[in-house]
């Protein structure tokens, strides 16, 4: 076998399956890339399929935050069921899309794929985290900064097919390229040698469940995260409106995708490594909407829609919206301690799921409804920024480091 002499080797076992299921998954990102020419496929109103994203989140969110244990429990055998979710939910896709299909391509694009993703994105968390335990800031942003990844690679071959054989055949390329990747993904995974999970340390009993969402630290970490992912995936779902809004030419659309993916794979590796050094590390999440509201203001207040203040906008809005994801276990595991981090990291994922909820009917009320400029959006999300600093700010306050929950 090709990596038969490299076996108990963090990197193999641990960093490069991680990033393989991640820049897969991680394609989910680029849905504002193609929704256009699949509402036009299928003739039908953009509208109509936005729905599709917001389920595929929500599911997401929800799989994460109910298959904690199971995937404690066997890293491998999860890694294998996301991959089967995840295929199986893209070509499912291509096939409604062909046959215009609508609740078809809610089902598997929104709640199969969803559930695939949700699965793919925690069962290497845990596993990175033990394999490199002096440093699990670096562990999870070399996982999860492969979510951002995927977007950088994804976005130039989605423009490229979409415009040359057509969105059906994109998708099943997608789905060709996971399967391989995910495949191998799958097999390399393994936990050290060794490593044996104790039975109380996968189960958590309804008691610890109420005492962990119930903790004030914890509700103020979820709030902050929900509001992060919020405001990101408001600005995220429209990115292709935004930028065509300003007046770039269509033809860089996949290059600025492509930099605004950079940037988020930027913040998740790179506020996750700072993460190491910071105590508490809930500072990063003050850096981050610090950064946001500068951002959001100057579009709203300052600036206006200028090409420089956009593409400023979407490169700090997609830095600090990475890096949100990939403190997150390090932040709770600075609260909570690695006992049962996967299920409480999907518990807090469930934040995911409504924040997917919340940014649709956001860009369903203001931007269909009501026809707010970018601008004004930015202004509401600014405020919603605003906000989350101050739990931030009032976690920052919490003294008390409890590891025994």
């Amino acid at each position: 076998m090709l990596f038969y002499g490299l076996k108990e080797n963090r990197w193999v076992n641990g960093a490069l399956p991680a990033l393989l299921i991640h820049c897969c998954i991680g394609s989910v990102y680029c849905w504002s890339l193609f929704k256009g020419d699949i509402a036009s496929y299928m003739g039908v109103e953009v509208s109509s399929i936005e729905i599709c994203f917001m389920l595929a989140i929500f599911f997401l969110g929800m799989s994460a935050a109910f298959g904690g244990k199971f995937v404690e429990s066997n890293v491998r055998l999860s890694s294998y069921c996301s991959t089967a979710c995840f295929v199986s939910g893209l070509i499912l896709s291509a096939f409604a899309v062909y046959n215009k299909i609508p609740y078809l391509i809610y089902i598997s694009y929104g709640v199969i794929m969803g559930i695939g993703l949700g699965i793919g994105y925690i069962s290497p968390v845990k596993t990175l985290m033990i394999w490199f335990s002096k440093y699990k800031g670096l562990a999870t942003g070399i996982a999860i900064s492969g979510f951002g990844l995927s977007k950088v690679m994804f976005s130039p071959l989605i423009e490229y097919c979409t415009k040359h054989y057509g969105v059906v055949i994109t998708l099943l390329v997608m789905a060709f390229i996971s399967t391989l990747c995910m495949l191998t993904a799958s097999y390399l995974i393994k936990k050290p040698s060794g490593w044996v999970e104790k039975k109380e340390d996968i189960s958590l009993s309804i008691s610890k469940i109420k005492n962990i969402i119930f903790d004030t630290r914890y509700i103020i970490i979820w709030l902050m995260f929900f509001i992060n992912i919020t405001c990101g995936l408001v600005l995220i779902s429209f990115e292709k409106n935004i930028i065509q809004g300003v007046g770039i030419s269509p033809i860089y659309i996949g290059l600025i995708a492509s930099l605004t993916a950079f940037f988020n794979t930027l913040g998740r590796f790179g506020y996750a490594t700072l993460s190491d050094y910071l105590r508490p590390k809930v500072w990063i999440y003050c850096i981050i909407f610090f950064s946001s509201i500068i951002v959001t203001m100057n579009v709203s207040i300052i600036s206006g829609l200028s090409t420089l203040s956009v593409l400023l906008l979407l490169f700090i809005i997609n830095m600090g919206y990475g890096g949100g994801f990939s403190t997150l276990p390090t932040l709770l595991t600075d609260y909570f301690g690695m006992k049962q981090i996967s299920t409480i990291h999907g518990f807090a994922l469930s934040a995911w799921a409504w924040a997917s909820v919340a940014s649709f009917l956001i860009t369903q009320i203001l931007i269909y409804r009501l026809h707010c400029s970018i601008e004004e959006v930015c202004t509401y999300l600014c405020i919603l920024y605003f906000f989350a600093m101050l739990g931030g700010i009032s976690l920052l306050t919490l003294r008390k480091y409890n590891k025994d929950i």
